[in-house]
């Protein structure tokens, strides 16, 4: 009787062990070793604020992942996109709003530089749809593709004109400026 309860003594002492060691170590809920977002490797809140997808405190009526939308006037039109969630989108957002003077390029796009560059963390180059909303690395510029244009290694896809927008833009002659604005729908 002295031996099962010294060995069950034992046992739980062990268990309890395992699970102190286990606080702190990371997010047990996904099991990622991460701590969860919003929060630091140490359990203290962090000082970053969520990206522009994340609402900070979720309710049953506002999802916790939000679509980024932007809007794009030009003259007397105005254009709606839907950004992806790349790094790269997170940085224009983060210069928003913008006045950027566009040019027409090749037939295919409207390019104007931006006053930053945007991050490339992920992407590896891409071949742009009609419609798409993008980044010419090279250039530093904003892209609004309304041709074909072929892959290239630095292009990058931030978003999604909507609608008929990118003919709506073809049918823009010469340079342009465009004011871009956020807002979460």
């Amino acid at each position: 009787m002295a031996m099962s309860r010294t060995i069950l003594a034992t046992s739980l002492s062990a268990v309890v062990a395992v699970a102190i060691a286990g606080v702190g170590c990371g997010d047990t809920e996904t099991g990622t070793g991460r701590a969860p977002t919003g929060t630091s490797s140490t359990g203290t809140p962090s000082t970053t604020s969520p990206t522009p997808w994340q609402n900070p405190t979720p309710t049953s009526e506002s999802p916790q992942d939000k679509h980024m939308r932007i809007s794009i006037t030009m003259g007397e039109q105005r254009f709606q996109a839907t950004l992806t969630h790349s790094a790269a989108a997170t940085d224009l957002v983060a210069q928003l709003p913008l006045t950027i003077d566009m040019v027409d390029h090749g037939g295919v796009e409207k390019t104007g530089p931006l006053p930053s560059p945007l991050s490339l963390d992920g992407q590896h180059g891409a071949d742009p749809d009609v419609g798409d909303v993008g980044y010419y690395a090279p250039g530093n510029d904003l892209v609004l593709y309304y041709g074909d244009q072929s892959y290239y290694a630095g292009i990058v896809v931030l978003g999604r004109l909507d609608g008929h927008a990118a003919e709506r833009i073809s049918a823009l002659n010469g340079s342009v400026t465009a004011t871009i604005e956020a807002s979460i729908e």
